[in-house]
């Protein structure tokens, strides 16, 4: 993927972050031209609205559809903003080609759709025209790649990614789990592309834009999708997540931007001792998969199975508590130990296996 090109705006390319911002959906063409002209104002450059909208059951409203191509050329007209919309269907995309949109977007539900994804680069060939790919409802790093590489097979060079975390059946905090590790892997396997947080679909609440924005920067990412309305409490869709053009200004206003990638002489002996430390953890995980072999080998001579479901229950009980009184995350070090776990049974079923 090493000839994707970066993706870049007026005026914004020389900033970080890039910020793709506007209503979830447009709803009527003088709540868009308000919003745009509100985002403007506080200095937005790229303007966002949902034409199409998916929805999870029939009767809510799923978008104006290709009457608002119209609404959003004339943001582009009257505030010199750059507009960008998102296609799920070969008719979307069709739709909007001829017109002066100049991004667009691959949702989560259609990035996790294969075909879709095809039918969409085919009618896409041939177009110079940014695309932005967001990643699937499930923590699918490979279906979020072959997304982006259909659409490269396919010709389009402008590419990038958006983070909109990932679905999960705790919703405690977030509307959508950030799992900051799979686009960090991401970004470690093809650095040109270049990576969007979307912190409103993250968050779910307008509350936590503004600290997943900042987490965001934190990581190095590109740019950030908000989803900003001119009236978000009367919104006809996300209305919780949605900020106004003022409070997003406020937002980026107080982003702390970490530019530095010089290595200072301190930062590079804490970097030797983690070094160190990996060693050292390496070397005991190693000794105990020895460990674990052995065990299995007593399995195996006894006639006793591999899984031992209480053992196991009663390991992770205790080390997740002992995690948190050194300060770790308990469902950090439970995640930890069922890795652990998962290759230590692995290990023992080839040896359970030997004849």
């Amino acid at each position: 993927m090493t000839d994707t090109e970066p993706i870049r705006f007026a005026e914004t390319a020389a900033r970080r972050p890039l910020v793709v911002a506007g209503p979830c959906s447009a709803e009527t063409e003088e709540q868009t031209l308000a919003t745009a002209r509100q985002l403007a104002a506080e200095g937005v450059r790229v303007f966002r609205a949902g034409l199409w909208k998916p929805r999870t059951k029939p009767g809510g409203f799923e978008g104006v559809g290709s009457a608002g191509i119209a609404w959003l050329e004339r943001v582009k007209r009257e505030t010199g903003m750059q507009v960008a919309t998102e296609v799920a269907t070969p008719h979307h995309a069709e739709a909007v080609l001829g017109s002066g949109i100049d991004l667009l977007w691959i949702g989560a539900r259609t990035t996790a759709n294969p075909f879709a994804v095809q039918e969409i680069a085919d009618v896409l060939q041939g177009h110079d025209i940014p695309v932005l790919v967001k990643n699937p409802v499930s923590p699918d790093l490979e279906l979020w790649i072959g997304a982006v590489e259909r659409l490269r097979n396919a010709g389009i060079r402008r590419l990038g990614v958006i983070h909109r975390g990932f679905g999960s059946l705790d919703r405690s905090h977030y509307r959508n789990h950030p799992m900051w590790a799979i686009p960090i892997e991401l970004h470690r396997r093809f650095p040109e592309l270049q990576i969007f947080c979307d912190p409103s679909h993250i968050g779910g609440r307008r509350e936590l834009v503004g600290p997943l924005a900042q987490q965001a920067m934190d990581l190095g990412f590109d740019g950030l999708f908000v989803e900003s309305h001119c009236t978000p409490d009367e919104a006809w869709s996300d209305k919780a997540q949605q900020i106004t053009p003022h409070e997003l200004a406020l937002i980026i206003g107080r982003l702390v931007i970490r530019e530095t990638a010089t290595a200072t002489g301190s930062l590079n002996a804490l970097r030797t001792e983690i070094d160190k430390l990996d060693d050292r953890l390496l070397e005991l995980l190693a000794e105990r998969m020895r460990v674990a072999c052995e065990i299995g080998r007593y399995k195996r001579e006894h006639g006793m199975p591999v899984l031992q479901a209480r053992r196991y229950e009663e390991l992770l009980s205790r080390r997740t508590e002992q995690a948190a009184g050194l300060g770790m995350d308990p469902a950090f070090m439970h995640t930890v130990l069922q890795a652990i776990h998962e290759e230590s049974v692995r290990q023992q079923m080839q040896i359970i296996d030997e004849k």
